[in-house]
């Protein structure tokens, strides 16, 4: 036997990841764990991520998949014909929009890979990514990887939280290759009209800008309020590409199911860069995706009553303590008004050190998010109420 004397070696990241710190919410669950490790009872309101169910035959579906003897292979590049066929299905029913299944759908392991992946087979070292501020991290996270310029596009409440596309500086636009936009939006709730989707197309087209549009509320809405698919406008299929999911829309956030539609080439873009880095889906979720997307759609009445209700749970006892927010017409989130001149960070790192109550600080999601923090309603109504009752009575000891 031989013994070597062994010392630890020391392997640097690679550049484009040296900088990067763990995904917010991992360090916010290393805080967590060690409140509870103490006794502390949490309430979680920071997470999107829903409690709910998916409908029982979208379950019943994976279960006879998934114990057919002729379904445990290698599903195709981008999903089975029956997934892709099911968003085209989704599309023409809920939005009036016509997609060949085969070049303008892509199936994807949740939609956050795909958006990864637009910046990798779209921007290179130099160019210029337009990123709503706020916004989902990964929308920036993916453009920096690339090597691309990150320009912040500022969701101001004074403008609805719409961009001003205007404001945008010519300089960057003779660089810019992508345009992020999210409506219903996370994490402000506010949604998008007709006039400014058109606007946007032709914003596009004329600086030569690919949309990437991330819709992955568009089925959780109140009010009677319907969410539009930018593809229902005219020009949209040549400068976009739409990113959507059945983690909010259908429950099934743990199943990591989405799609990407749109402009075809893109999507072949997609199609190449996904070949290399995974082998599909799982047939069994794929199958189950189909009939949640082809399946009644009823029950997601009843669903989004519930988010309603707590909704109200939330608004409710902020207007008693005077916290400001927004009453969205869709998405799972509140965007409260911080009091004072706290940094949202500090502001929500002490509720939670103090009451239990974990929210999200609005600058995890840009500069422009800071003096905001992000409730999630994807807890139950009572438990919802408990948390906002010690939230209300530690705002009214701290002022």
């Amino acid at each position: 036997m031989v013994t070597m004397n062994t010392t630890t070696i020391n392997f640097p990241a690679a550049d484009r990841i040296a900088s990067f710190k763990p995904y917010f919410f991992v360090i916010l669950a290393r805080q967590i764990a060690s409140l509870k490790a103490r006794g502390v009872d949490v309430i979680r309101l920071d997470m999107g991520s829903p409690d709910l169910a998916p409908d029982a035959t979208i379950i019943q579906r994976l279960q006879e998949q998934a114990g057919r003897k002729d379904t445990h292979s290698y599903a195709p590049s981008g999903g089975t014909p029956e997934f892709r066929e099911g968003v085209a299905t989704y599309y023409l029913n809920r939005f009036g929009v016509e997609l060949d299944p085969v070049k303008e759908v892509h199936g994807l392991i949740g939609s956050k890979e795909g958006l990864f992946a637009l910046s990798q087979v779209i921007l290179n070292p130099g160019d210029v990514s337009l990123v709503s501020d706020p916004g989902y991290p990964v929308y920036s996270a993916s453009g920096i990887i690339a090597g691309a310029e990150i320009v912040s596009v500022p969701l101001l409440e004074k403008n609805a939280f719409l961009p001003d596309l205007s404001s945008i500086p010519e300089e960057k636009l003779k660089r810019a290759k992508i345009i992020w936009v999210n409506y219903p939006n996370n994490p402000t709730g506010a949604t998008a009209n007709d006039d400014f989707y058109r606007e946007l197309i032709l914003f596009a087209h004329r600086h030569r800008i690919l949309i990437a549009h991330d819709l992955a509320y568009a089925d959780v809405t109140y009010d009677g309020y319907l969410a539009p698919s930018i593809m229902q406008y005219d020009g949209a299929m040549d400068v976009s590409v739409e990113f959507n999911s059945l983690s909010k829309s259908y429950n099934m956030a743990g199943w990591r199911l989405g799609m990407a539609v749109g402009n075809p080439q893109v999507l072949d873009y997609l199609g190449t860069y996904k070949s290399q880095q995974d082998t599909s889906h799982f047939i069994p979720v794929l199958s189950a995706g189909a009939i949640a997307m082809t399946g009644s759609q009823e029950w997601l009445k009843e669903r989004n009553a519930i988010y309603q209700e707590r909704r109200q749970v939330v608004l409710d006892a902020l207007e008693t303590v005077g916290l400001k927010a927004s009453k969205p017409r869709a998405a799972i989130y509140i965007w409260v008004k911080i009091p004072g001149q706290s940094l949202s960070a500090d502001y929500c790192s002490r509720l939670l050190e103090e009451t239990g109550v974990s929210t999200t600080p609005g600058s995890v999601y840009g500069q422009y998010g800071e003096g905001y923090l992000r409730i999630s309603l994807c807890i139950p109504a009572v438990r919802l109420l408990e948390a906002m009752n010690r939230l209300t009575e530690w705002v009214r000891k701290t002022g």
